[in-house]
């Protein structure tokens, strides 16, 4: 199984991003754009594991205590690595402390059953499209610098999941595996 824990966002967040995103598809078709519907913010990618491994995650996940709730903004767009060779364009995600703190408690309650840490720093954000080619890009810049301030909205955060991902043709299909609060009684 292809597992992640990761916290949802609200559904006028996604509306906000879509209609954006709408734009920035017809300048770059040559990427590969995700499904908005499934964006989340992923706080830990647990890859493939055995499925008889799945309830010790559960339980491990069960221990995670954070703040009563996250805030969230979704702010701005970017480019991972960089703008001039990106593999992956994102939207922006500020938030305090609490969410570095939430996705280390992830972090350290999944290593006992096994799970590797992630070697790179936490870097909240949602994608948007994954690049194999530069064709388009100039194109998506410009869209992107005419756009001006993008502000697709706010969230508070008081749970976090743990999802099952099924890669498809047309792109990934997630299901809810468990729910977890983040400061109460656990799992859901």
């Amino acid at each position: 199984m292809r597992l992640f824990v990761a916290l949802d966002i609200p559904h006028a967040v996604r509306l906000a991003i879509a209609a954006a995103a709408a734009k920035w598809k017809q300048a770059c078709r040559a990427a590969r754009w995700v499904r908005i519907e499934g964006a989340h913010v992923t706080l830990k990618f647990i890859g493939e594991i055995p499925s008889e491994k799945v309830a010790q995650i559960q339980a491990a996940l069960a221990s995670v205590r954070g703040p009563a709730r996250i805030e969230l903004t979704f702010r701005g767009v970017g480019f991972f690595p960089n703008a001039k060779r990106p593999r992956v364009f994102w939207a922006g995600i500020e938030a305090g402390p609490e969410l570095n703190g939430l996705a280390g408690a992830v972090e350290a309650a999944l290593e006992p059953p096994g799970i590797t840490r992630e070697s790179r720093p936490f870097s909240p954000h949602l994608t948007l499209a994954r690049f194999d080619s530069p064709a388009g890009l100039e194109r998506l810049h410009a869209e992107i610098a005419a756009a001006g301030t993008l502000d697709f909205g706010r969230a508070a955060a008081e749970e976090f999941h743990l999802y099952q991902s099924v890669l498809k043709r047309g792109g990934a299909e997630y299901t809810r595996l468990a729910s977890y609060r983040l400061e109460g009684d656990n799992p859901r």
